[in-house]
């Protein structure tokens, strides 16, 4: 099967790893039924068909369902990593081996292997990208711009690739239609809040085994992956800080009972610091300088930009591995400053991501918004469009019956109601 396997054009760490990555995505499997109903439709309609894909996402087990419902549905796929530290290589094997799915990505590869797997994905010529910080459909606006006419659209599931396309439209580059996946409810309620709430904590704890009871934890941003983590380190008994520029979000935070500061008053408090904003450098030197000694910083926002490594860097003595994704920084004033992961993803680089039950509603809104696309092909205007909502309200019911869980439904006299302006006191 490996000799046959060999024949799809792949880049990945070590197909041996195949058998273990197909046990692992089989029980991710388990927690994604949404998925799958999509997936059996998908194989018996092929909605896909003749369609050449390219998917830039993290290579987890979660997104190999994805991966091969997408297939199922005859599209034409290539897989690349969406980030140099978020690859599971026996994933990534077992998708090259068991599915004939051809897949880009290594674990820890270097931005030149990152940016050369950008390149072999638009060398498939796309009609249709799945975007993960939009460095596949940057890329393309720059420097491929004769492919635009093969582009039906992207879609786009995170905050910071939302930001992107955005800035795409606005400059007048967009030409095509993007599905903002990432502000469903199906996605950024659950994913977003639940899912990065816990895979950060996670791949904090998985780093470093520190306690969290007790800690001063200053969570950098507020949106949904911000309400998220400070949601679980407060759960696991930590005393919660909150950063924010916008001044609705930083009311909700002290409402929902989170001390609320700029960064220089917090910087000299922290035990730990999460930035989630999909910003740049909010963590600079002036906020190093005057960090307690050992504290810890990490990110949980898609690029590895949030903290001002380079700055940090150029602060240092010495930097040393103490742990895996662990390093720690000794600076000229005697201090020291622990950075996890790289600076990139947490829970992603030292962990393994969103539980696969909070992805389900989030790949099934990626597959459908695919489908969309597909169906209506001509017809939807350039720029950045919602996911409709009857998708995704469908995606929702599909979850709640695959949890057993009913709900009401409305009368016909609470129908007529809620349509009459006539009726009141």
């Amino acid at each position: 099967m490996i000799a046959t396997a060999t024949r799809i054009k792949h880049e990945v760490k070590d197909l041996s790893l195949a058998p273990k990555g197909k046990q692992r995505i089989e029980w991710a499997g388990r927690e994604m039924p949404v998925l799958k109903q999509i997936r059996d439709r998908f194989a018996q309609e092929k909605p896909l068909e003749g369609i050449r894909l390219v998917a830039c996402c993290h290579v987890t087990t979660e997104t190999a369902h994805l991966a091969i419902a997408l297939k199922a549905a005859g599209a034409d796929a290539v897989l690349i990593a969406s980030n140099p530290l978020s690859t599971q290589d026996d994933a990534a094997a077992s998708l090259v081996v068991d599915h004939e799915i051809s897949v880009f990505a290594i674990k820890g590869e270097d931005n030149e292997t990152y940016h050369r797997h950008v390149e072999i994905a638009l060398d498939h010529k796309p009609n249709i990208i799945i975007d993960d910080g939009s460095d596949v459909t940057a890329t393309l606006v720059k420097e491929r711009q004769h492919q635009l006419g093969d582009i039906i659209g992207t879609t786009e599931e995170t905050t910071t690739g939302i930001v992107r396309l955005r800035a795409m439209f606005n400059d007048g580059v967009l030409t095509f239609p993007a599905m903002n996946v990432n502000d469903a409810d199906t996605k950024h309620f659950f994913d977003n809040r639940y899912g990065t709430g816990q895979s950060t904590l996670d791949g904090i704890i998985r780093a470093t085994n520190v306690l969290l009871a007790g800690k001063n934890v200053v969570v950098v941003g507020y949106g949904w992956c911000g309400k998220g983590a400070a949601l679980r380190a407060r759960g696991l008994g930590a005393n919660v800080i909150v950063t924010e520029i916008d001044p609705t979000k930083a009311i909700e935070a002290v409402m929902d009972g989170f001390r609320v500061m700029p960064m220089a008053e917090a910087a000299p408090l922290g035990d730990l610091f999460i930035t989630v904003t999909g910003n740049k450098h909010v963590i600079r030197p002036e906020h190093f300088e005057v960090m307690k000694d050992g504290a810890m910083v990490c990110n949980s926002g898609h690029f590895d930009i949030e903290i001002d490594l380079k700055s940090l860097g150029e602060m240092a003595t010495e930097v040393k591995e103490v742990r895996n994704f662990t390093q720690e920084y000794c600076l000229k004033n005697g201090k020291s400053v622990v950075v996890l992961g790289e600076g990139r993803l947490i829970n992603l680089a030292a962990a393994e991501g969103h539980p696969s039950a909070v992805m389900d509603m989030s790949f099934a809104n990626q597959a459908l918004a695919c489908e969309y696309l597909v169906k209506n092909k001509g017809s939807i205007e350039p720029g950045l469009h919602s996911i409709p909502e009857a998708v995704d309200k469908e995606i929702a019911r599909l979850k709640l019956q695959a949890m057993g869980i009913n709900i009401d439904t409305l009368t016909p006299e609470q129908i007529e109601y809620m349509n009459s302006w006539t009726s009141g006191t």
